[in-house]
């Protein structure tokens, strides 16, 4: 691991910035029509849950990333497997988030630019943040976390001036009943974007003061909840739940509708920078925590030396991943929520707590 350590204020606009990544954007949760919102605000209570999982292992382990406690709890080759697993997750993962970034440029503002080209540019950035550390990519988020909140109060006000917001369309309250709401919060709202603070257990041990984690983990889980929801709900009351469906990136045709004078408008800028933040954080994230990944199993000297070439495994990774953007989300909403999310965010980091259980009580007995 690098030796840096962040603050509790650096970790909480990381995490912010992490959890709205892509899904402040996209249409988050809609398979529950007009209580989209509900399940959102339910899925961050799944994603508590499993926020707690992870915060436990933390606290047995307070020292070491999860690919140093996998060797701890299942032994030497076993564990390192399992880390080794991990870290082709997160790249993965890393490389799913870089073409949600590339294919929002491109359907915005730069239609005619390859998208090689917009994916290269972005790691080009993230690889020149990470190999100065992850001290550097928390004073960034500290700055940036500033940034976000201004444009979206701008954005906000905008959108209410303009006199398109129609609460109608949120009404009638759980119009089709309860089965919708909670089969898109558990597991798909849960998983994505709550349940991917799996990822914040390789960067807890760089915390300055561990007695915190908990609190910084959960503020942020729940105040970018609350956002989500909002937002959501937002975008309905301003698009009508049908035109939320059928569009791809709803927040940016939300802010579209914004005319004030017919002078303030096309402020679809306002969404682009916002997703440029977000998604900018969200991939640095996944892309660090698999390269500390490999630094703690490959025994490197230091991560600086592995982030271009993992860079530019990144980027051919999220080229090859789907052919085109309605494969990608097709994979995103019906393959790896149960290929890959479910054991990796739900049944191994449920049985390694377990088994420290077990092992810590053992030991506590035999002293």
């Amino acid at each position: 691991m690098e030796k840096a350590k962040i603050s509790v204020i650096q970790l909480f606009s990381m995490m912010f910035l992490f959890e709205l990544g892509s899904a402040l954007v996209v249409s988050l949760a809609i398979d529950a029509k007009k209580d989209a919102w509900l399940a959102i605000l339910l899925g961050m209570c799944g994603g508590i849950v499993l926020f707690f999982i992870y915060f436990f292992l933390f606290r047995q382990y307070p020292n070491l990333p999860l690919t140093g406690y996998a060797r701890q709890i299942f032994g030497k080759y076993i564990g390192w497997i399992i880390g080794l697993l991990y870290v082709v997750y997160f790249l993965y993962i890393a490389a799913r988030d870089l073409r949600d970034f590339g294919e929002l440029l491109l359907s915005s503002t730069m239609p005619k630019t390859p998208l090689s080209t917009l994916n290269i540019l972005m790691i080009l950035a993230i690889c020149y943040v990470l190999y100065l550390g992850i001290e550097v990519l928390g004073r960034t988020a500290e700055v940036f976390i500033v940034v976000l909140i201004f444009f979206g109060f701008t954005g906000n006000l905008l959108v209410y001036f303009s006199g398109s917001v129609d609460l109608h369309n949120l009404q009638p309250f759980l119009e089709n009943g309860w089965k919708p709401i909670l089969t898109t919060a558990f597991p798909l709202t849960t998983f994505f974007p709550f349940g991917e603070m799996i990822v914040f257990t390789m960067l807890l041990p760089y915390l300055n003061r561990s007695e915190l984690a908990k609190k910084v983990g959960l503020s942020a889980l729940i105040s970018s909840g609350l956002i989500l929801s909002y937002t959501t709900s937002l975008d309905i009351a301003v698009l009508g739940v049908e035109e939320v469906e059928r569009s791809t990136f709803p927040l940016l045709e939300t802010i579209g509708k914004v005319n004030l004078l017919e002078f303030i408008q096309r402020l679809d800028a306002l969404v682009v920078f916002t997703m440029l933040i977000t998604m900018f954080f969200k991939i640095s994230i996944f892309f660090y925590v698999a390269v500390i990944g490999m630094v703690d199993l490959f025994k490197v000297k230091n991560h600086q030396q592995i982030v271009l070439p993992a860079g530019i495994i990144l980027i051919f990774l999220s080229m090859v991943i789907a052919s085109d953007f309605s494969e990608h989300i097709e994979e995103g909403l019906n393959v790896i929520q149960y290929s890959l999310h479910m054991p990796f965010m739900v049944i191994i980091p449920s049985l390694m707590l377990l088994v420290a259980i077990i092992r810590n009580r053992f030991k506590n007995k035999a002293n």
